[in-house]
């Protein structure tokens, strides 16, 4: 306890030190700078203003009164970020739900980390810190990259490097914002997942995208469920129009059977003397050993 008491103290002190006008700092290279970069200050929640670079867009009410609940019992245990404006006046970088916790909680101090930076790093700084900090949705998440490789310039290659992810991942990430609008709320208010949405980009028509989302939404389909119907959905255009056609009606019936009690495609070839071949398609190993155990449950 002691430690945290003097922990507290200096963050007390280090905050009037830059209530002093005389003690202004303006860059790292200022007097007493050293004493506050990288140090935890006490700042007044009324000298901080909101972020416009934040990400998160909206707060889930339960989850933020839940913070408060914490913070009202055990204090912020992790500080906020901030970067200095001008004299006793800051702007957030990263931390918006503890700053508002805070505020909801009714304290005065929060504890934070102060640095010096242009609009550009800071903007980093904020995307950054809270793609690997914050229960982001996919689609702030996908909104994040999106503004840092816009508005920060950089390649997909440079931001894998910066957030410490595969460049396949990020691109994943950036795809989903190419789903029709209604799709993309639906995956930050939680109705579906990004591997709903991921197999749904694969449908290029967004009406077709749509008319899925609604079944997946009604009959509570899983992700694996909404890539077969994907797939499905596909298929007609993917293999050859005449072969459907060209089928005998008893091996076409049987061919749509088996797909589906196997929930996978399935082909079926003849030759001209009659005999034939049934291709069964699998995606991965799972995949195989669950079409595999199918089967025996049908015997």
């Amino acid at each position: 306890m002691a430690k945290a008491t003097k922990k507290q103290a200096l963050g007390r002190g280090l905050s009037a030190l830059l209530k002093d006008p005389e003690n202004d700092i303006k860059s790292a290279e200022d007097k007493n700078a050293d004493k506050v970069v990288g140090n935890i200050v006490e700042l007044e929640l009324k000298t901080i203003e909101v972020n416009p670079f934040q990400p998160r867009t909206s707060f889930n009410e339960e989850a933020l009164r839940e913070l408060a609940s914490s913070i009202r019992e055990l204090g912020v245990i992790q500080p906020i970020t901030v970067r200095k404006l001008g004299f006793n006046s800051y702007q957030l970088v990263s931390g918006e739900r503890r700053y508002r916790a805070s505020k909801l909680v009714g304290l005065d101090t929060i504890p934070a980390y102060i640095r010096i930076a242009n609009d550009q790093e800071s903007l980093e700084m904020a995307l950054v810190e809270n793609i690997q900090r914050q229960d982001l949705d996919p689609i702030e998440i996908a909104l994040s990259y999106q503004r840092l490789i816009e508005e920060i310039d950089i390649t997909q290659e440079t931001l894998s490097e910066r957030v410490g992810k595969n460049r396949s991942t990020i691109t994943n990430y950036l795809r989903l914002l190419k789903l029709d609008p209604i799709i993309q709320t639906g995956m930050r208010d939680g109705f579906i997942s990004m591997g709903h949405g991921r197999a749904l980009i694969n449908i290029e028509n967004t009406g077709d995208q749509l008319d899925i989302y609604e079944k997946i939404i009604t009959d509570k389909l899983s992700v694996r469920a909404t890539e077969n119907l994907v797939r499905d959905y596909k298929a007609p255009n993917d293999a050859p129009k005449s072969t459907p056609k060209s089928l005998p009606n008893f091996a076409n019936k049987g061919r749509k059977q088996l797909s589906d009690i196997l929930d996978s495609k399935v082909n079926v070839k003849l030759t001209n003397s009659g005999k034939g071949t049934i291709a069964i398609n699998f995606k991965d190993k799972e995949d195989f050993l669950r079409i595999i155990e199918q089967i025996k449950s049908e015997k």
